[in-house]
């Protein structure tokens, strides 16, 4: 199965942004936004829901913490039980440091591979442009051509109305 697309280029984040709104506003469904780089509000124009990132950040974080927690119990107060300076075996203010750089730890690993899961990037991976150079320098918004209704004339003139330098349609073979 495949899908037209409707792919506008543009040259500055301001009127990407602004193509962006005024393609939903119409109902029309906005497939993917490239760009040079990230730039804010591009979720809230697409419409998409918040991020679920720094919950699993905040978890996995918390599951390091909590695990390096048991593990530096059992090591000092079960296993090999040693009597540093008279203090008790499970002295927890000495957990403290070790426990909040694993924490850390554990969350930047969550993020990154985190990230990596959901944008299905690894290594080896060639990227995928609908335009050429639209990393470069310019910004593309994709647009899905959903039905007959879509009129291609009207969207050239909406994107030309926010400066767009170029524009195409594009059949797409969806993956299975």
């Amino acid at each position: 199965m495949s899908r037209r697309l409707f792919i506008g280029v543009f040259e500055d984040e301001d009127d990407t942004l602004n193509a962006i709104r005024a393609s939903r506003e119409r109902g029309l469904k906005i497939v993917d936004v490239h760009g040079p780089y990230a730039f804010h509000g591009v979720e809230e124009a697409m419409g998409l829901p918040p991020s679920r990132l720094p919950w699993i950040v905040f978890l996995l974080g918390l599951a390091g913490a909590a695990f390096k927690v048991w593990f530096e119990f059992w090591t000092t107060a079960v296993d090999w039980p040693i009597n540093v300076g008279g203090k008790p075996y499970n002295s927890w203010p000495a957990f403290v440091p070790v426990t909040f750089e694993v924490m850390v730890l554990c969350a930047g690993l969550a993020a990154v591979f985190s990230f990596l899961i959901v944008c299905r990037l690894y290594p080896g991976k060639r990227a995928v442009m609908p335009v050429a150079g639209v990393t470069n320098n310019r910004f593309a918004v994709i647009v899905e051509e959903s039905d007959s209704t879509f009129d291609v004339a009207e969207m050239q003139r909406l994107f030309r109305g926010f400066h767009a330098v170029h524009m195409e349609e594009q059949i797409q073979a969806e993956k299975q």
